[in-house]
């Protein structure tokens, strides 16, 4: 498979996922990677223990109305969450509908539509994930979540007394009835309780995801909401420490947090929500969290200069960084990220406030769509990304499946 362009990236392996091909959130754990499928509403397994010839080895459907696109592994544990099929329903054909505020203000009978949760498998035989657990929820239920063994996992859900999805901690200690105990939320978002939001109206204050940082932090993506550094010494009673919002001037969508708790920075990436760069550029940032109550921005990453991206339709910008995970590749000086139609990225930040892009790969078009909403362009929108010890990168589109590619910088 040729690439539109690259540099210092070259193409491994390629997965259609048996025709299931719109993967969001992926995991590698003992030679299996586990994707999320942002439209087919499963999980798909693939073998990828020989990188030139994966094989999908199962398909995990959801309950009707559901994806599980965002998940995690540890150990012999796979968790998922379940949480409305959004980009199938007719409220949100539209980007705006779902990013320019709460989509439960706009979602018809959700109880009737989808089942909210989070699922637990067993992957003690990694081919086949066998369900063991499932926690409900009410709302919208959950987005995202971290877990990389002990006893707590920190997720953003949407309960129906909140506005939209905020900072969960989830007991699981018994992964077959995990439990939330702990709750943290921007003022303004419970509504049940009498707040209302102090926001402007198209904006979407909503915890997107968190990374836990140095000295019991954890560092918080809240979209339009910007930043925020919780004390979580006592996971069950979260607490804030610092809060950064940089829109205005800059535009939301504050997605990706990368905590480097050996370098005391924070990398953080706002996600374009938006087609063909129509409300501006959206970046990765560079903090130093050396005072945890003081966050301060030191840098923005370089933005792909060898094609004019804006132009080439779709969405342009950071989505997903790679996160440094147990047995995973780590590094506090080498940060990948995808890019959407300009493919991954691979950025050098030896001098945090200088940080320089040293290899990209941007893979070609999809063959098919698999996005059901209307007029969207037929190009790479590269999602999520993946790297083992060897540089091995695993790199999701909505469309194209699965891309995995070797990064020779190792």
């Amino acid at each position: 498979m040729n690439p539109v362009a690259a540099r210092g990236i070259k193409f491994v392996g390629h997965s259609d996922l048996n025709g299931k091909s719109d993967g969001v959130q992926i995991m590698v754990h003992r030679g299996f990677a586990y994707i999320g499928n942002g439209f087919s509403n499963g999980i798909t397994t693939v073998d990828v223990r020989d990188p030139k010839n994966p094989k999908v080895t199962d398909f995990n459907a959801c309950p009707p109305g559901t994806r599980a696109f965002h998940l995690q592994t540890h150990e012999d544990l796979l968790i998922a969450v379940n949480a409305p099929s959004v980009w199938t329903m007719m409220e949100f054909q539209n980007e705006k509908a779902y990013f320019g505020g709460s989509p439960a203000d706009k979602l018809k009978e959700p109880q009737k539509r989808f089942t909210a949760g989070i699922r637990v498998f067993d992957i003690s035989k990694p081919e086949k994930p066998v369900e063991i657990g499932f926690m409900p929820t009410d709302g919208l239920g959950p987005h995202r979540i971290w877990y990389t063994g002990g006893r707590y996992a920190y997720a953003s859900i949407h309960f129906a007394d909140y506005t939209d999805h905020i900072f969960a901690t989830i007991d699981m200690s018994n992964p077959r009835k995990p439990e939330v105990v702990g709750k943290f939320w921007l003022p303004g978002m419970w509504k049940a309780g009498g707040e209302t939001p102090t926001w402007k109206q198209g904006r979407r204050y909503a915890m997107h995801h968190g990374l836990p940082g140095p000295n019991n932090t954890i560092y918080v993506a809240w979209r339009d909401g910007g930043l925020s550094v919780l004390d979580i010494a006592d996971p069950t009673k979260p607490k804030m420490l610092a809060y950064r919002n940089f829109d205005p001037p800059f535009g939301g969508g504050t997605h990706s947090p990368l905590p480097l708790p050996d370098r005391n920075l924070l990398v953080l990436a706002d996600e374009p929500t938006f087609l063909n760069c129509s409300e501006g550029i959206r970046y990765i940032w560079m903090f130093d969290i050396r005072e945890p109550s003081n966050p301060v921005s030191i840098a923005t990453f370089p933005q792909p200069t060898e094609a004019d991206y804006c132009a080439k339709g779709g969405a342009f910008g950071p989505h997903n960084l790679h996160e440094n995970r147990p047995g995973a590749f780590q590094s506090s000086e080498i940060v990948f990220s995808t890019f959407y139609n300009a493919g991954v990225r691979v950025y050098d930040i030896k001098d945090q406030f200088r940080p320089k892009e040293i290899a990209y790969y941007v893979p070609p078009a999809p063959t098919k769509m698999i996005d059901p909403r209307p007029n969207r362009p037929q190009v790479i929108q590269s999602c999520d990304c993946y790297v083992d010890k060897n540089g091995l990168m695993y790199v999701t589109d909505p469309n194209a499946g699965l891309n995995i590619l070797q990064y020779e910088g190792i």
